[in-house]
């Protein structure tokens, strides 16, 4: 769940449909989007972030937060000593 993206929503006193009206687009989107089953075009989550001027990291972090896979780091290390 997007739970940033449902609390700005929140913190307008907007409903799902009262959002989606304002930008144009359905509320069963808006309704994906907040519970994560849903990701928005780049385009759109710009629009996003402008409407609630938000980063689009806080408010979609499991799209635009990046994540550093260090399992893959430790194994590529661990390989390396093998080498030596």
């Amino acid at each position: 769940m997007r739970l940033n993206l449902k609390i700005e929503r929140e913190k307008k006193n907007l409903t799902q449909e009262q959002l989606a009206k304002q930008l144009n687009v359905s509320e069963v989107f808006i309704r994906k989007l907040e519970s994560g089953s849903s990701n928005p075009s780049s385009s759109m989550a710009v629009e996003f972030a402008e409407f609630f001027e938000r980063p689009l990291d806080y408010l979609f972090p499991d799209i635009f937060l990046l994540s550093f896979d260090t399992k893959r780091i430790d194994n590529e290390l661990d390989k390396n000593k093998e080498v030596v």
